[in-house]
């Protein structure tokens, strides 16, 4: 712990070593049987006698904040004296305009629930765990320890190139990809290298909140447009928009796909108004009924879209890594952002999922996981429209990790949430994502988290509370 004596202040130094270690007691810098610094040894690194050490020492021993130990020097006490804690200064700094009163969307963890619905969560049961450490460790030690490529390890570019063609329909070579810290890092670089300030853009709605909420950080002007069942209505778009988000093989949070004359009437509205679009395809993998239509990237000849992923859902949130593919116009400017903000994404991290991509591994568990899923799938829809159907309505529901519901008329979305929290179920409301059209009391019922087995229960218990209100 670093102490720092002043000589110029007049006060005795002795004085000086016991406040601030007084001080670190109080503020939990130093803890129950926490060793001091042998006193000869803490007088050689300030330059001070030993007696102003032993001095400091024995004073706070005398007040119970330490004890000394024959032959082993001063620990901190098992019970110190009472200390007042240090008061925290006062500071007159604010956040800008743009960021006042903002707290963040998703709260950190709180108790663990009983049964947890919900949604975008997939099951950490299902993470191979021992194959990914073995990859980890050996990437540890055949990597190179230096700073990386900023758009990421070129064996990971190609391996996720590779991956994206045939598992997506994604055609681009290496040099397109940019890899990042999940989905919404690359929707950050993205768009910061595409806006000006004031610029208009364009989201669903109801859409995925965390995206709109940093478009608005970046400063720019964001447009609601409403969806229906084809998706989002094209023709509603402001035609000032400068990027266009869309969500369209699983439209969050209400499910639906957009619908193939959508997406072209989608892609020449962007070529008529020189607009980008930002494809955030998170889940795609998890299809349940119906063949995927192809993504908007397939369907692109202008080179408009920019197409963004996460390993989030298909792999594990944790690994924290992402990708966007963009126009080779882009890539050097988004390289160069990414490079200022943290350099570049983990070296081993990369390399190992590159060897995991590389041997077929992830394809195997994105297969085992999409069956277990699939069967939840399955579940719940049997709950919908069986012993839940008095109670709540699903929509299109053929994808994902999560499906959404309205709840019938007269029953209130908040007064649910609270009576399941208090059974132990957690789930998410419908109502918090739509920014600008009538919001609808609803919920987003989340399969991934909870076990195939407790998965029954929980819907039960769910009935009940439904029940009860």
């Amino acid at each position: 712990m670093d102490l720092f004596l002043d000589s110029q202040t007049g006060e005795p130094l002795s004085e000086q070593l016991y406040n601030q270690l007084k001080h670190a007691i109080a503020s939990g810098r130093l803890l129950p049987g926490d060793r001091f610094t042998p006193s000869r040894q803490l007088a050689d690194e300030l330059h001070v006698s030993r007696h102003t050490v032993t001095t400091a020492y024995g004073r706070l021993v005398a007040e119970g904040y330490a004890d000394g130990r024959a032959g082993g020097g001063s620990v901190v006490a098992s019970a110190p004296g009472l200390i007042p804690p240090p008061s925290e200064p006062v500071s007159s700094l604010r956040p800008s305009r743009r960021f006042a009163g903002w707290t963040p969307i998703y709260p950190a963890p709180g108790p663990r629930y009983r049964f947890d619905l919900r949604p975008g969560m997939p099951d950490a049961s299902l993470f191979p765990a021992e194959a990914w450490r073995r990859r980890v460790a050996g990437a540890m030690s055949s990597g190179t320890l230096e700073y990386g490529n900023p758009a990421g390890k070129s064996r990971l570019r190609r391996a996720i190139a590779s991956w994206v063609a045939r598992s997506r329909s994604v055609t681009c070579t290496p040099d397109m990809i940019v890899v990042t810290s999940g989905a919404q890092h690359a929707v950050d670089l993205v768009s910061r290298v595409l806006l000006e300030p004031t610029d208009v853009v364009a989201v669903e709605d109801p859409g995925y909140s965390a995206a709109a909420r940093l478009f608005t950080a970046l400063g720019a002007s964001v447009a609601s447009v409403p969806v229906d069942d084809q998706g989002l209505i094209v023709d509603l778009l402001p035609p000032a928009a400068r990027i266009v988000y869309v969500t369209p093989s699983h439209q969050y949070p209400l499910g639906m796909t957009m619908s193939m004359a959508r997406r072209r009437a989608l892609l020449s509205w962007a070529q008529r108004h020189d607009a980008a679009i930002i494809e955030d395809d998170y889940d795609t993998e998890f299809r349940y009924v119906d063949r995927p239509l192809e993504p908007l990237h397939a369907l692109d000849t202008a080179g408009r879209v920019i197409y963004v992923g996460s390993f989030s859902k298909t792999f594990s949130p944790s690994v924290r890594l992402g990708f966007a593919v963009i126009p080779l116009t882009l890539t050097e400017p988004v390289t160069a952002l990414r490079q200022l903000i943290d350099w570049h994404p983990p070296q081993a991290t990369q390399g190992a999922l590159a060897g995991f991509i590389e041997d077929g591994l992830l394809d195997k568990h994105i297969r085992r996981s999409r069956r277990v899923y699939g069967e939840r799938h399955r579940l719940v829809m049997e709950q919908l429209g069986g012993s839940l159907a008095d109670h709540l309505t699903v929509g299109t529901a053929n994808a994902g990790l999560h499906i959404a519901a309205t709840v019938r008329p007269g029953l209130s979305e908040q007064a649910v949430l609270r009576a399941a929290a208090g059974q132990g179920i957690g789930m998410a409301g419908l109502r918090q994502f739509y920014r600008a059209g009538a919001p609808r009391d609803g919920l987003l019922l989340g399969f991934g988290a909870v076990t195939t087995g407790d998965l029954s229960l929980a819907l039960q218990t769910l009935g009940k509370v439904l029940d009860s209100q």
